[in-house]
């Protein structure tokens, strides 16, 4: 049967239920994000401003999910002065090269293309996942949180942006009114969000804000804020 292929915007061809970052997604990343999540940038200057509080000198931060390097560039630019490891993981390969391409100057930082349900992390005291954990299979999002609660240093803090659910069908209907009203504005056109919203189905499964505090705090986080919130986007910190 022949592949289905719809225009999800900037350029980017995505098959239903198919969604993934290769190729043209890889190479349109940053424009794409930005215009497709609220406040994209300022979440970034919000984990570079917290994670002074935690990475002193001779420590390892993971960004889990790095895509193109962004952020984690910005982290290891900002403690260039101190003895910190910084480490990209990804699983799509074309992700990997063009953070590697990117920043191939900066001399704290490692990418991998590894899956991080199987990676081994070394201690850490700082781990981050930016939009995410809410591509992986929810059958494996435990066992996820709990390997990086295991890995990171007492003191140590995951930082944990997610698209999230309503937490019932009104909730859930405002928000998604809201989102959509959002990406018009960006310039996408109405066909444009409905093909991008098919290419996510089974791909993107958000928890409820309760699903995910659920998941930190049996893993064995007892500190928990939230630190961001905009209408269905929510950023959680726990530490350990």
């Amino acid at each position: 049967m022949k592949k289905i292929m719809a225009n999800a915007g900037e350029k980017i061809l995505a098959e239903n239920s198919n969604w993934n970052f290769k190729g043209k997604v890889a190479n349109n990343f940053t424009n794409h994000i930005k215009k497709s999540v609220p406040l994209y940038e300022q979440g970034h200057d919000l984990i570079c401003r917290i994670s002074d509080f935690f990475l002193p000198n001779n420590s390892i931060c993971y960004e889990l999910g790095v895509s193109n390097g962004n952020l984690i560039s910005r982290l290891a630019k900002r403690h260039e002065k101190k003895k910190i490891k910084f480490i990209g993981i990804d699983n799509e390969k074309d992700m990997i090269n063009a953070a590697k391409k990117k920043f191939k100057k900066l001399n704290n930082t490692s990418f991998f293309c590894k899956d991080i349900n199987d990676y081994k992390f070394k201690k850490a005291d700082l781990i981050i996942s930016y939009y995410t954990i809410q591509f992986i299979h929810p059958r494996k999002r435990q066992d996820l949180i709990n390997k990086i609660y295991k890995a990171l240093n007492w003191g140590g803090a995951l930082i944990m942006f997610e698209k999230t659910r309503g937490n019932d069908a009104r909730f859930q209907d405002i928000w998604t009114a809201i989102y959509s009203d959002f990406k018009i504005e960006q310039g996408f056109s109405p066909e444009e969000i409905i093909n991008k919203s098919r290419s996510l189905k089974g791909v993107l499964e958000p928890f409820s804000m309760k699903g995910n505090l659920d998941l930190l705090k049996r893993s064995g986080f007892e500190d928990i804020a939230t630190i961001f919130k905009y209408v269905p986007f929510a950023g959680i910190i726990s530490i350990k």
